[in-house]
């Protein structure tokens, strides 16, 4: 899954990866473009809503 996270630091990304190792998931940050892709089993619901927990813009892409 490709999602559009409104991150613009590293503390930005540091905040993501702590809410999806949390979610035990296998993820990639790309930082200058602001993408997070996700691979897992969990609805895209639930990884909106894990990184939503970061108090960034959240937006589902779709499927990579």
């Amino acid at each position: 899954h490709e999602f559009f996270v409104d991150m613009t630091c590293e503390g930005c990304s540091g905040a993501v990866t702590r809410v999806l190792n949390k979610l035990g998931v296998k993820f990639d940050i790309d930082l200058p473009n602001k993408k997070v892709f996700i691979e897992s089993e969990q609805s895209v619901e639930v990884l909106i809503e894990t990184l939503k927990k970061t108090g960034k813009t959240v937006t589902y892409i779709g499927p990579k």
